[in-house]
């Protein structure tokens, strides 16, 4: 009698209580052997590529490239090869296979996160006004990630170096990765050229090889439009009926969520649930600033003087003990916003770091955000957060908290208002602020001084 053994999707490292097939290596009856790559599965920060814990046929794969399985769920069934070698019982896989959680299950506190600003620009006092605000930001949201990921490891395949989400991608964007140029390090192939390379239709099937790096048009375009999406009427008998072409995708559709907008779905109701949230809205006037301002940079070391001045929004709340944690040390979400959803990496010892630091820093937060290759590590633990949403549009927010950080600060959109100054009125470019607080940690007279630091360290000239 044939032994079949059927293997449960473990715990990738995430907490999370379920993972999203992007693709299966393998199809049923097919031969694998142990630790070959079995299926790639998303979760709310990476693409994790799961190795087989058997070796023998695939006699079963329970899940076609997107659905969505539970942790604890059945992943896929062998049939075990008595001839080939086996990991023992006892020996560990690297994955955890704890009891199956629920969907809506907390995850753990010290993994919270919220979503911050992305990156900066910069403003030249002495230069005409911006038409809009230069730096990059975010809306306003959040997320939450486990204290473990496996970090995905670049891979070569016909030459191409490619992380496994970066291949997903392409497959998704129908894009040949022989044919993009890459611009990573040591020739890897990342998130941007995939994108780039989908937008601009240089490295679809067929088409002529990348030209060099230097010599592309690198900024994503607008793809061509596609058929009209298919719309639908309700006719007298009260049956839905066709009203126009159908499209490449269906519209109107209930779609699940997944990977990092399901987890966020999750991690916005926990914290509407557990916070008790209260806002203070103020403005920055930025009329003496001198020279070339990095705003991003300016607001971060606003954050780090104000966290001196109250260490009480600088900290980590437990409601379920009441218990506050003051921290000593500043470590700032910095959000980046993707297609795929917002990831928030920490700004580690904000309150070490001078301008060039600073601006350094988050590029390379940025960079690792998008090819998907950041470590666990710096997704986790840090103590207040930033969302620099100004960029789109806005100007003030109630920015969401999420336990256990106490405080997050919302940047609206930078504007010239008419200031009253002795013997007449002037015109200043100013910038929003929106301060939410959980005010079981903080009173309102912590916050109202925490946003006075603020505004008084936003208003110096460099």
């Amino acid at each position: 009698m044939a032994d079949i053994k059927t293997f449960y999707l473990p715990d990738l490292g995430e907490g999370l209580p379920d993972a999203t097939v992007v693709e299966w290596h393998v199809k049923e009856g097919d031969t694998i052997k142990l630790d070959a790559p079995l299926v790639s599965m998303e979760t709310a920060k990476a693409v994790v590529d799961v190795p087989s814990p058997y070796s023998g046929t695939v006699k079963k794969l329970h899940g076609a490239t997107g659905d969505i399985i539970e942790t604890g769920a059945a992943l896929a069934d062998f049939e075990i090869d008595p001839n080939a070698r086996q990991r023992a019982e006892a020996e560990s896989t690297g994955h955890h296979h704890g009891p199956k959680r629920g969907v809506g299950s907390q995850a753990p506190d010290d993994a919270s996160k919220v979503i911050a600003s992305d990156d900066g620009g910069e403003i030249d006092s002495d230069g005409p006004a911006p038409a809009h605000r230069e730096d990059e930001g975010t809306v306003v949201g959040a997320m939450v990630s486990g204290n473990a990921v496996h970090t995905e490891q670049v891979s070569s395949a016909g030459g191409v170096k490619a992380v496994p989400a970066v291949r997903a991608a392409a497959k998704k964007f129908k894009v040949d990765l022989a044919r993009v140029q890459p611009t990573g390090a040591g020739g890897v192939i990342t998130m941007t050229d995939v994108k780039n390379a989908a937008a601009n239709g240089s490295a679809t099937p067929g088409a002529a090889p990348a030209r060099p790096a230097s010599a592309q048009h690198l900024a994503p375009t607008l793809p061509e439009p596609g058929p009209a999406p298919q719309r639908t009427a309700v006719s007298q008998a009260g049956k839905a009926v066709r009203t126009g072409p159908p499209g490449k995708e269906a519209m109107g559709q209930p779609e699940q969520l997944k990977g990092v907008r399901r987890n966020m779905a999750r991690v916005m109701a926990d914290a509407h649930a557990n916070v008790v949230p209260t806002t203070l809205v103020d403005d920055a006037d930025l009329h003496a600033w001198i020279g070339k301002q990095d705003i991003t940079a300016r607001l971060i070391r606003a954050i780090v003087v104000a966290c001196k001045t109250v260490p009480a929004l600088n900290a980590w709340f437990d409601g379920k003990n009441l218990s506050r944690t003051l921290h000593p040390h500043v470590d700032i979400g910095i959000a980046v916003d993707t297609e795929d959803g917002l990831f928030v990496p920490a700004l580690r010892n904000a309150d070490v770091l001078d301008g060039a630091g600073i601006r350094a820093a988050i590029k390379r937060l940025r960079s690792s955000v998008e090819d998907r290759s950041i470590p666990a590590s710096e997704l986790a633990g840090y103590t207040i957060s930033l969302s620099n949403f100004g960029m789109f549009a806005g100007r003030y927010a109630t920015p969401v908290v999420v336990p256990p950080t106490v405080a997050i600060i919302g940047a609206g959109k930078l504007s010239h208002d008419v200031v009253a100054v002795m013997g007449g009125i002037e015109v200043h470019r100013r910038m929003p602020l929106s301060l939410t607080f959980d005010h079981r940690a903080a009173t309102g007279g912590e916050a109202a001084r925490f946003l006075k630091a603020m505004i008084d360290d936003l208003g110096l000239p460099q």
